[in-house]
């Protein structure tokens, strides 16, 4: 078993007014050398944006980008014709593979629109950019994991061209819970989006994350009503 901590303390900061961002891993100008990347997981940013303000149209490719939305909601527009709005426990998933260009602004012009924004290395190079978003039922997390994306191509649900399995659970204090690894040699990167849980002898607070290799099922004990996102996720990126 190999293991990394990642503390909501010693993510990478960066206040630019109208944005209020933390970086997992290195992105923009914060950089650590040992916090590069987990497997094909390449960014986890913690995003707080301000009323009306976003991201102006900016491209991307090759590149498997999920939107989680935590509060208010995002209005998205891309080069492939799609406009909408991204709402409170919407999942929005985009596969930028050839190449495309999207924006997204702050739905609302009077709070704040929190989410994660999430990126991971795809298994194939220049696919045919796609992209989808769904909204899951809250209720179907609760004291379990409910699975929010899985790779595809898939006929149901959100999926990506990576051999990942990204679930959220709503765990109730004094939970103990067991997530199996779903594919072999693939990790599990753990974030408490709220509360406190332990991990392998390692106590999680809010916001707070570790990445755990070689290992089959990972154990979790809650200590305080947490909701917590998992990724199940390659450790090679290919």
């Amino acid at each position: 078993m190999k293991t990394i901590l990642y503390k909501a303390e010693e993510r990478g900061h960066a206040n630019h007014g109208w944005l209020d961002a933390h970086h997992t891993f290195s992105f923009a100008n914060y950089y650590d050398q040992e916090k590069v990347h987990f497997g094909v997981l390449r960014v986890l940013n913690d995003d707080s944006i301000e009323g009306g303000m976003g991201f102006g149209m900016h491209p991307h490719d090759n590149m498997e980008i999920i939107t989680i939305m935590l509060e208010g909601s995002l209005e998205h527009k891309d080069s492939m014709g799609n406009h909408g709005v991204i709402g409170p426990g919407e999942i929005q998933v985009m596969s930028a593979g050839t190449g495309i260009y999207h924006s997204e602004f702050n739905h609302n012009k009077d709070k704040k629109a929190k989410l994660f924004q999430i990126w991971m290395f795809p298994k194939m190079q220049n696919v045919t950019p796609r992209y989808d978003q769904m909204k899951l039922e809250v209720s179907e997390r609760k004291n379990i994991w409910q699975q929010i994306v899985q790779p595809g191509p898939a006929e149901k649900g959100l999926w990506i061209h990576q051999n990942a399995w990204l679930s959220i659970g709503q765990f109730d204090s004094g939970t103990e819970t067991e997530y199996k690894i779903k594919r072999e040699r693939n990790g599990a990167y753990i974030m408490v989006i709220d509360g406190s849980i332990e991990v392998n002898q390692q106590t999680l607070n809010r916001r707070d994350g570790i990445g755990i290799s070689n290992i089959e099922s990972v154990k979790i004990k809650v200590n305080a009503d947490s909701e917590i996102l998992l990724m199940d996720v390659p450790m090679t990126v290919n």
